[in-house]
């Protein structure tokens, strides 16, 4: 087995590393105070095609691998794990839904403003009664007068605060539940479609996590995104993806705890020297390391399987589940090493900790992903 990244993979991560040092990193922490990723940074990550890194360069992406997609959100959330989602939700929750599924017309319609990242994309399929249970939708749709009409309420929609385009998952009879969901790309724009509010969070405090009413939307008939009652399958699916996304983004939060956590203990000094010299800190950094690397080759093998075509649910349900846990254990361990001063915004660490967490909730909890992945050994 080659563990070697290709040429372009590694030039993507340089590519990505530079960006985050010279110009992510110096604003991670107003992000996270001001509730928003900066504009410019937004613009930045355009222009180096962050946005569609493995869509087909004749939509506007840079038509590289899914590792690729992976290392960019790895390497990002090492700094900033708003904008390492931001990027997550856009690829994986919009953009590719409407790679694997959409018509010709509808891939040259919208793919190109959100490779450019001209417009950020978002998935509207949980609800409030709807979460884990995505088969419980009560969003309903209908056609009508050559449209179809959407009615209900969505929550946790990440990256919705932009309005720009969603994947929107309705169901024509709730009475069927998952057999009578469809998808449809939504403009955020559509008469009838309201931003009731941005959530106010514990952690990824730059992104927006919106809820949204739908009042009698109007969708075109061609926005149906495959076919009637297909919308659950493309909801799993997309999700699929969506979690080795998640995985990048816990393992670079993991990855960014961890060098600030090494850094800090060589610099420490207590008792007459530096604390890296104490066991104690050290049997903490040996652990820290060893989950890392295990999150790490779990979650570029479920985006290398991807890229290869290959089935990659129970990976991917792995690697999720796996990498957001070593984050959440990293960063703790990382404040503990940083002592009082881990507590203290200053240091950055707190903001990581906090960042960490949602990363066992989203694109599917980790109780969900054990039920994916036990279901898949014992079927």
């Amino acid at each position: 087995m080659n563990f070697d990244l290709t040429d372009d993979e590694r030039l993507v991560r340089e590519t990505a590393h530079d960006f985050v040092e010279k110009e992510l990193k110096p604003v991670a922490m107003e992000t996270d105070k001001n509730h928003k990723i900066p504009d410019e940074i937004l613009k930045k990550m355009g222009e180096l095609g962050f946005f569609g890194v493995y869509a087909p360069e004749e939509y506007g992406g840079a038509g590289l691998s899914f590792v690729s997609y992976a290392i960019v959100i790895e390497e990002i959330s090492k700094a900033c794990a708003s904008s390492g989602v931001l990027l997550s939700a856009h690829t994986s929750l919009a953009v590719n839904p409407i790679l694997e599924f959409g018509t010709d017309q509808q891939k040259e319609k919208y793919l190109p403003k959100l490779c450019s990242g001209e417009r950020v994309g978002c998935i509207l399929l949980t609800e409030p009664d709807a979460g884990s249970d995505a088969a419980n939708v009560q969003t309903t749709i209908e056609k009508k007068d050559g449209y179809y009409i959407a009615n209900g309420n969505k929550i946790f929609v990440t990256n919705g605060g932009f309005k720009d385009v969603g994947i929107l998952f309705a169901t024509h009879d709730k009475s069927l539940r998952h057999k009578g969901i469809s998808a449809f790309i939504l403009d955020l724009d559509s008469e009838g479609v309201e931003l009731l509010r941005n959530e106010d969070k514990m952690g990824i405090r730059g992104t927006y996590t919106s809820v949204f009413a739908l009042d009698n939307v109007k969708i075109p008939q061609e926005n149906l995104l495959g076919k009637e009652g297909e919308g659950f399958k493309i909801a799993m699916d997309t999700l699929d993806g969506g979690r080795v996304g998640i995985a990048a983004q816990a393992l670079g939060i993991a990855e960014g705890a961890f060098e600030r956590a090494v850094e800090y203990a060589k610099e420490r000094k207590q008792f007459g020297k530096t604390i890296s010299s104490f066991q104690a800190i050290q049997f903490k950094l040996a652990d820290m390391k060893m989950r890392i690397d295990q999150a790490k080759w779990v979650t570029y093998q479920a985006a290398w399987l991807k890229d290869m075509k290959r089935p990659f649910i129970l990976e991917s349900s792995i690697a999720k589940a796996a990498a957001s846990e070593t984050a959440t254990y990293v960063t703790k361990e990382a404040l503990q090493i940083f002592g009082g001063y881990g507590y203290i915004g200053e240091y950055e660490i707190e903001r990581m900790y906090r960042d960490a967490k949602i990363t066992e909730i989203y694109e599917g909890t980790n109780e969900v992903q054990r039920i994916v992945i036990g279901k898949m050994l014992t079927k």
